[in-house]
């Protein structure tokens, strides 16, 4: 079965900027890819050339097994890009009118219903729309036409917490539907609950992909000790245990450590049978912890987004 998305070795330069570096980057029909990554790198770079806004300097992109610059690929794409521009002198109702012209959309009632979920007025002006208002008119538009594929960046920025519900919704109900949704966002435990694969960018190059589950199984997990009362605290030899990190005790004086584990736990767990224990708990990791180990040693190369990387985008449905 074709690839929705497939990115084959590809770099992009701004001037002497490499904001992306032989990226491979292939996503499956009918999953949730959450694409993950800091500020700079690279992740709109990316979207802008899949949508056919930029191209690659070297290397291939391919969306929907076509090139992303041909306008009949963009016409099966739901788009919301992370800055929206919106046309202050309409309606919300005129506005997404205009953007379902576009895509030939004949049957009206999803649009309706997604328009009643996310709580907006179409007869409201644009011009004075919060931000959070103008994301929900920017969301409908993209999954209104129910496209094949949906390429979402930073799509709850600026929603409240239960529209966050609604969109997290709509995505799981776009993939029992067969659609495609590649998802990037700096939320973590939205892309967690959603996302099929997860695909992790660090400076432009691709740290690490697979699984959503076995990419938290890969984080370190973290394990909470109490000590009995009186019981000698080993906070020295807890530290020198291989795979031990960041061992610390809660408060100074405290019988409570907390410590990160990676690999077998055997020799901490033998390490413990010698004390008197009160509490001993070990937290599933979540994606969020899978997430930062990426980043804490290391930061991305070029120093930071460049104004490509920030640019503002086309409008969701054109």
């Amino acid at each position: 079965m074709t690839s929705v998305i497939e990115c084959t070795d590809v770099t992009k330069k701004f001037g002497g900027f490499t904001a992306l570096s032989q990226l491979d980057l292939t996503v499956p029909p009918g999953v949730v890819f959450g694409y993950l990554g800091p500020n700079g790198a690279g992740k709109s770079t990316t979207i802008r050339m899949l949508m056919g806004l930029s191209r690659p300097t070297s290397g291939r992109v391919r969306v929907l097994g076509q090139d992303p610059t041909d306008p009949e690929v963009r016409r099966r794409i739901g788009y919301l890009p992370g800055e929206l521009r919106l046309d202050d002198r309409l309606t919300i109702g005129q506005t997404l009118a205009s953007w379902g012209r576009l895509r030939g959309l004949t049957d009206t009632a999803y649009r309706d219903d997604l328009v009643q979920r996310f709580g907006v007025d179409p007869s409201r002006q644009v011009r004075g729309l919060s931000t959070g208002n103008r994301r929900k008119v920017g969301l409908i538009g993209a999954f209104m036409a129910k496209p094949e594929l949906l390429i979402l960046d930073e799509p709850t920025n600026g929603l409240d917490p239960l529209m966050q519900q609604v969109f997290l919704g709509a995505v799981e109900e776009a993939r029992d539907n067969g659609q495609s949704v590649l998802l990037s966002s700096h939320i973590l435990s939205e892309v967690e609950r959603v996302a099929d694969l997860v695909a992790v960018l660090q400076g432009g190059r691709l740290a690490a992909s697979g699984p959503t589950q076995e990419l938290r199984r890969q984080a370190a997990q973290r394990f909470h000790i109490t000590f009995a009362e009186g019981e000698e605290v080993p906070l020295v030899a807890l530290a020198a245990l291989e795979g031990a990190s960041a061992v610390e005790r809660r408060r100074p004086e405290g019988q409570e450590v907390s410590l990160a584990w990676a690999g077998s736990p055997d020799a901490l767990l033998r390490l413990l049978a010698d004390h008197r224990i009160t509490t001993l708990t070990a937290p599933e990791p979540d994606l969020e912890e899978a997430f930062l180990e990426y980043y804490e040693s290391d930061t991305p190369a070029g120093g930071g987004s460049t104004a490509a990387e920030s640019s503002p985008a086309a409008d969701p449905v054109r």
